[in-house]
């Protein structure tokens, strides 16, 4: 009988998480399965992964192959890492010690690299919490200078000086206008009468 290690979808719709299993070939995809190894939940960042990971690496070194998914899941746990090293035990290329110690190296680096991305995921979320209250004070503090200035009485008191200019302004001009306007009748009479007597000379002369 081949069998797998594949996933079990499970959850409602847009929230699935699934169930690592073991199970016939030929069975369907949420059917009848062998040994449950596990869940996996996408929901959440990073994934989460519960395994039994002893199972996992006896099923495997018992022939089962996994999923391209589940696969990459055993790879991320460490589990293909173990039973790497246990072939190679197995065929005599290093001892059990040897193996053991490999595999606490690697883990060890695993651990460290899956700690700098949680934390870099929560200075992330820190930082864009920040920037979002700052953005938003000084959204707050605009408006406060606004409200400020409109209600200032500075601004009351430079209309009204404003104002008091535009009036002044136009009294001049109408003072201005009228001292021109009799200067111009003057003008206009003194050079009537100057016609005047030219045109009674020339009748005389006629």
């Amino acid at each position: 009988m081949a069998t797998r290690i594949r996933l079990a979808r499970h959850g409602r719709r847009k929230q699935a998480f699934y169930h690592i299993v073991v199970a016939d070939q030929k069975a369907p995809r949420n059917g009848r399965y062998i040994e449950k190894l596990g869940i996996y939940n996408p929901n959440t960042n990073p994934a989460t992964i519960e395994l039994d990971f002893d199972g996992a690496v006896n099923w495997l070194l018992k022939g089962a192959q996994p999923s391209d998914t589940v696969r990459a899941m055993l790879s991320y746990k460490g589990v293909m890492m173990k039973k790497h090293l246990m072939t190679g035990v197995a065929k005599g290329a290093f001892t059990q010690e040897e193996a053991e110690k490999r595999f606490a190296t690697w883990m060890e680096a695993k651990e460290n690299k899956v700690a700098d991305k949680k934390s870099a995921l929560e200075n992330a979320a820190i930082a864009a919490e920040k920037a979002a209250l700052a953005a938003e004070k000084a959204k707050s503090d605009e408006r406060a200078a606004a409200l400020a200035l409109k209600n200032s009485p500075m601004i009351e008191e430079t209309t009204e000086e404003e104002v008091a200019v535009e009036e002044t302004s136009e009294e001049t001009t109408e003072e201005v206008v009228a001292e021109e306007t009799p200067a111009t009748e003057e003008v206009v009479e003194e050079s009537k009468a100057e016609e005047a007597p030219s045109a009674e000379e020339k009748t005389e002369e006629a």
